[in-house]
C-alpha cells in the first residue's frame, strides 16, 4: 500500500515485492518538492530559487502572492501553461505507471490528471474511483481526488461530488481513499504547520458503514499517523516520496 508517490519511480518498482497486490492512494506527480527545492515539474521550468519563494509564500499561507508569482513566471514561458504541464506529468506517468507491478489497483490523488491515466495503466493495473473490487477474499472501496482548496491542485473536486462516490463505494471491508476524514488529527500536517482538506462525508461513511480499515495518505507529516473510529482502523499508509517505504495490510 503506496500512497503520495510523487515521482519515486524507483523505489516504486519495489513496492510491491512480496505481496499479493499493490494499492496505490494516488499522488503519482511531482509538481515541486517542499524538502528539496530543487526537484519537480516547478523548478525544472522556473528554478530552485523561484521554488524556494513559492513554497515560503505558501507555508505562510500567502495563497494570492504565491499566485501572483507563478502568473508571472508562467507569463514569462515561451509555450502556455497547459502545454508545459501536460508535457512534464506525460514524462513522468510514462516512468511511474511502467514501475507498477502485476497486479496493482490504484485511485487519483489531487495532484493527478486522471484524463491520462488510461494512455499509461497498463493491463496489470486497475483504476477505481467510487468503485469497489475484491482482493483476497476482502471488498475494497476507493474513492480518488481531493475537495476544493486555496492550493487550487488538478484534481480537486466539490464536497458534493465527493460525496456521491463514497456513497457509490457503500459497504466495505477496507475503504480506500487518497484523502482522511475529516478529523483534527488526521488532517494537520506538522510540517507544513496547516490543516489539509478532509472528507466530512467519509468520517460519516465510516461511522455509518464501519469498514474494518479506512486507509489514505496526503497529509505527509500527520499529528497522528493511526488511530480508531468506532471498529475501524484509520491508517495514513504514509509519504512514500519521502520513506519510500509501502504499508503493508495483512490479514
Amino acid at each position: 500500500m503506496v500512497s503520495d508517490v510523487h515521482g519515486n519511480a524507483e523505489a516504486l518498482a519495489r513496492a510491491g515485492d512480496g505481496a499479493d497486490a499493490l494499492v496505490c492512494l494516488g499522488d503519482l506527480i511531482l509538481f515541486l518538492d517542499y524538502a528539496d527545492h530543487s526537484r519537480g515539474i516547478f523548478p525544472e521550468l522556473f528554478g530552485a530559487q523561484n521554488a524556494s519563494r513559492l513554497v515560503e509564500l505558501r507555508t505562510a499561507r500567502r495563497f494570492d502572492e504565491a499566485r501572483a508569482l507563478g502568473a508571472r513566471l508562467w507569463a514569462g514561458l515561451d509555450v502556455d501553461r497547459a502545454t508545459a504541464i501536460e508535457q512534464a506529468v506525460r514524462k513522468q506517468y510514462a516512468e511511474l505507471f511502467a514501475a507498477f507491478p502485476t497486479p496493482t489497483y490504484a485511485t487519483y490523488g489531487n495532484v493527478d490528471m486522471p484524463a491520462l491515466w488510461s494512455e499509461y495503466a497498463g493491463a496489470g493495473t486497475t483504476v477505481l474511483d467510487g468503485q469497489r473490487v475484491e482482493i483476497g477474499g476482502r471488498v475494497f472501496g476507493f474513492v480518488g481526488g481531493g475537495l476544493e482548496s486555496p492550493m487550487r491542485t488538478p484534481f480537486e473536486i466539490s464536497e458534493e461530488e465527493y460525496a456521491a462516490k463514497v456513497e457509490a463505494v457503500g459497504e466495505v471491508d477496507v475503504l480506500c481513499t487518497h484523502i482522511p476524514p475529516e478529523v483534527p488529527e488526521l488532517v494537520y500536517d506538522t510540517v507544513a504547520r496547516r490543516f489539509e482538506r478532509g472528507s466530512r462525508a467519509l468520517l460519516d461513511a465510516i461511522h455509518r458503514t464501519r469498514p474494518r480499515y479506512a486507509l489514505f495518505g496526503h497529509v505527509h507529516q500527520p499529528l497522528v499517523r493511526r488511530m480508531r473510529i468506532g471498529v475501524t482502523e484509520c491508517v495514513n499508509v504514509g509519504h512514500f516520496a519521502g520513506t519510500g517505504r509501502p504499508w503493508a495490510l495483512e490479514w
